[in-house]
């Protein structure tokens, strides 16, 4: 078995072929990134015989066209999370940052840990993906967009001070352009631009929500059932976890989103602390359904009551509670993955705490 680790960029990629005890074959560098050049990429490799894995560092960013070329040709491909690679070139005996080194640390971090995702295509997570950041970038542009307009009203009439999250209503954003057109003066007519600028931003963010919506719908039924989880959220939790069923339990599946708490050893008392690590975006999404469901959710409020009647902190007891219904959403996820399995929602209801 030969491992090809391949360090990735924009426009060159450096393979390194290592053999089971990580001996290195062989090195090349591309000259270019194109589809010609990863097939040529391909014939170079098959001198190593048809009993290989092609090892890429997880930035998909630069490496995505490259791993659809090889999957396409049939290849297996497994992603090196970077602070692997970090380690292993640490521990070689070279010196120096290079392309041939990172590429040498990539295979080594592939053999010595066989677990490793292997890649596929993208699926319509991808897409609900790009959806979700674009709204996103645009609903932060236009966050910018008003704070420079209300310190230029504030400029032109200090008493004129609309009241907080007015600005993205197109009633309310008309309603300052026809106050502004009365007023003459460079500061209003920058102002009258922003506003302007701000309704398209409004105008383009809410038709991506409802594109989002219809997307959501399609791909996370199940999901959607549960207390808290709007077409928002859901959208956020399916894009980034790409596929749930790369997950290989919901253990697997809490400690990637950052709902699994950490034993901190002191002596023989075992403790737990809460986890910084993981995937934020979707720790996010759990706290937000979270607090939802403690606001209006008869079980969540109960499993509350439990665990503070059990000497947890109203702290401790929302951890625990974020933890739980990061098995419900596992469970919900998996049964949008699988619909002919899939489980009913009221039963996921039932188990949400």
């Amino acid at each position: 078995m030969v491992t090809l680790g391949i360090d990735a960029h924009k426009r060159t990629h450096t393979v390194v072929a290592v053999d089971d005890a990580g001996r290195q074959l062989g090195e090349k560098t591309t000259t270019a990134t194109t589809s010609d050049d990863h097939v040529e990429m391909l014939c170079r490799a098959e001198r190593f015989g048809d009993e290989r894995t092609w090892a890429v560092e997880d930035c998909r960013h630069l490496s995505r066209r490259l791993e659809a070329d090889l999957l396409a040709a049939g290849e297996r491909i497994v992603r090196v999370p970077p602070k692997l690679m970090a380690h292993a070139r640490d521990a070689a005996r070279t010196y120096g940052k290079s392309d041939p080194i990172d590429a040498l640390a990539v295979a080594r971090a592939a053999l010595r840990h066989p677990d490793l995702p292997a890649a596929q295509l993208d699926g319509p997570a991808r897409e609900l993906r790009l959806l979700v950041d674009h709204r996103e970038d645009l609903v932060a542009e236009r966050t910018r967009g008003i704070n420079r307009l209300r310190w230029l009203l504030h400029e032109l009439d200090p008493a004129w001070d609309p009241p907080a999250r007015s600005l993205t209503t197109i009633k309310n954003l008309d309603a300052i352009v026809a106050r502004l057109t009365a007023l003459d003066g460079p500061v209003a007519r920058i102002a009258g631009e922003i506003v302007t600028h701000v309704r398209d931003l409004t105008v383009r963010e809410r038709g991506l929500e409802r594109e989002i919506t219809v997307l959501v719908s399609d791909l996370a039924p199940t999901l959607l059932t549960l207390v808290g989880v709007g077409a928002l959220t859901a959208a956020k939790i399916v894009a980034e976890t790409a596929d749930v069923r790369r997950f290989r339990s919901k253990d697997a599946y809490a400690r990637h989103r950052g709902t699994a708490p950490l034993p901190v050893w002191s002596g023989n008392r075992e403790r737990h602390r809460l986890s910084r690590t993981g995937n934020r975006q979707i720790n996010a999404a759990i706290h937000r359904i979270a607090i939802t469901q403690m606001r209006c959710h008869d079980n969540a409020r109960a499993y509350l009551e439990r665990r503070t009647a059990n000497r947890n902190t109203r702290t401790r007891a929302r951890r625990a509670l974020k933890r739980h219904l990061s098995d419900v959403v596992y469970r919900s996820l998996l049964a949008d993955a699988q619909p002919t399995n899939a489980t009913s929602p009221t039963n996921l209801l039932a188990a949400a705490a």
